[in-house]
């Protein structure tokens, strides 16, 4: 007997533009748009969907993505779940679209939200998220800085090497009160850091994320810094943490780096059991992206799911944001 037209699944995969608010700079170059891959799998009356972001640094295309995407379009019609999925995929943003679909899917076609099937305790709750300061002169991002203190009591600030101090100093001054983590993206040497962190402490500086580039880790080893690390370029999945003790304080947590939710949730437990601190991040993208990090982010010590805010226009229905302040996913968005 055929089956069904209702049952049949069909995945398809589009890239999506989204326009950045100005620019967003960082140590390794700037960009002007957002480019994100949405994968939608179907059965008739449910739909589920999710977004990554391919990122070059990690030898990644908008193209490649695709395509490898739409290389498992019949085994996502033949039933494939997400373990088959992880067998099937590496880590990466690829994966991480369809295995945030699947888990869409799944909660539609149960009527049960997300967080029960993840086996979360509780609903989540609103998260207060960092707000990213591109880096930029020192008075460029002082003037951000001031700009939007009022709403955001976090900032998580873009640092490239030489100019740092001034950067922070400036940031500080324009906003006292406010919290500040700094994010060099590889782009210091074990000179620059040794140099940075007593000062960037006297700042009240809480966390230096990813000071030297991905593969110089142990240079890290031994090092006294006054200011806690964190890692986000070398810290992928589960299997990159245990390396990683010693060497770092904090882990960031980012879904595309993970390959979606199911390793996310997996290497958040990891990390807490380990006795990592914990920033679930994100790259530059829509709420559709956002929404599964939410569950990933209850509780950490770090929030950094700001990417729509940075955007000039995000998708409807997105997530609510008041401020700093942002409300878990409505099932029309995802979950």
């Amino acid at each position: 007997m055929p089956t069904p037209v209702s049952s049949v699944r069909r995945l398809t995969v589009r890239c999506e533009r989204f326009l950045i608010r100005g620019a967003f700079r960082i140590s390794r170059g700037a960009k002007t748009e957002a480019a994100v891959v949405v994968a939608e799998v179907t059965d008739g009356p449910h739909r589920g969907w999710g977004e990554c972001v391919p990122y070059a640094r990690y030898g990644e295309s908008v193209e490649g993505v695709i395509s490898a995407l739409e290389g498992l379009a019949e085994a996502v019609a033949l039933g494939m779940d997400r373990a088959g999925l992880a067998a099937a995929l590496p880590p990466g943003a690829a994966r991480n679209a369809l295995d945030c679909a699947l888990w869409d899917l799944e909660a539609k076609q149960s009527g049960a939200p997300v967080w029960r099937a993840a086996g979360l305790a509780v609903a989540p709750g609103p998260l207060t998220t960092c707000y990213t300061l591109s880096v930029d002169e020192p008075a460029a991002m002082a003037a951000a800085a001031r700009e939007r203190a009022a709403r955001h009591p976090l900032f998580k600030m873009k640092l490239t090497g030489a100019g740092d101090l001034e950067r922070v100093a400036a940031v500080r001054a324009a906003a006292p009160a406010a919290r500040l983590v700094v994010d060099a993206n590889e782009g210091w040497t074990l000179e620059q850091l040794h140099q940075f962190g007593p000062a960037l402490a006297a700042l009240g500086v809480e966390m230096i994320e990813q000071p030297l580039p991905a593969g110089q880790d142990e240079a890290l080893r031994g090092v006294r810094c006054p200011v806690p690390l964190g890692a986000d370029e070398s810290c992928h999945g589960v299997e990159s943490l245990e390396g990683l003790r010693g060497l770092y304080q904090v882990v960031n947590i980012k879904l595309d780096k993970t390959g979606g939710l199911t390793e996310a949730l997996a290497m958040r437990r990891a990390a807490d059991a380990l006795g990592f601190d914990v920033m679930v991040g994100c790259m530059v993208a829509t709420s559709l992206a956002m929404a599964p990090a939410m569950l990933v982010g209850q509780g950490a010590r770090y929030v950094d799911l700001d990417g729509p805010l940075l955007l000039a226009e995000d998708r409807a229905p997105g997530l609510s944001y008041n401020g700093a302040v942002v409300q878990p996913p409505a099932p029309e968005l995802w979950g």
